[in-house]
């Protein structure tokens, strides 16, 4: 049984599929598909305890989009995966195939799903907190962005005049 949804829009798959075939300058490679992606997040999601996926009600989503964090400083901070909470859709896990092509393009077979493993464990993680009334991960997040703010500022700092 699938375990993971994978949403397209019109179209976007065969996007997906030439720009992979291609190799014309500037263009980038990607070593795998998003149905590629499909079949490794479903292996997954069959490796994990059945305990994960308690009130996870809109299961896990696999978008094609990317997904560029709002608080990214030049466009170059994507989204993996998100954990969303609400009161009409309910407990559900998004990961973003484009935001992974953008990020690990590079990368094919179990690298590939290394990586999507990481993701689906760490959007695991919020999930069974947020089961749990806790929000370690998610104050180890804004951490982590508090850290790459800082680095940003002191990287495109403007010059001081003297």
């Amino acid at each position: 049984m699938s375990r993971v949804c994978v949403l397209t829009l019109f179209g976007t798959n065969d996007r997906i599929r030439r720009r992979r075939d291609r190799h014309e300058e500037n263009e980038v490679f990607f070593m795998i598909t998003i149905e590629e992606a499909g079949v490794m997040l479903d292996e997954i999601a069959d490796s994990l305890p059945q305990e994960f996926f308690r009130d996870l009600n809109g299961g896990i989503i696999l978008f094609p989009e990317e997904k560029v964090h709002p608080r990214s400083v030049a466009n170059d901070l994507y989204i993996l995966g998100e954990y969303h909470h609400e009161k009409v859709l309910g407990r559900y896990i998004i990961i973003y195939f484009g935001s992974f092509l953008r990020v690990y393009h590079y990368l094919e077979g179990d690298r590939a799903k290394e990586k999507l493993r990481a993701t689906l464990v760490h959007e695991f993680t919020h999930h069974l907190e947020s089961l749990a009334g806790e929000r370690g991960l998610e104050i180890q997040d804004e951490i982590g962005m508090q850290d790459y703010l800082q680095k940003q500022a002191i990287h495109i700092a403007p010059p001081t005049i003297e």
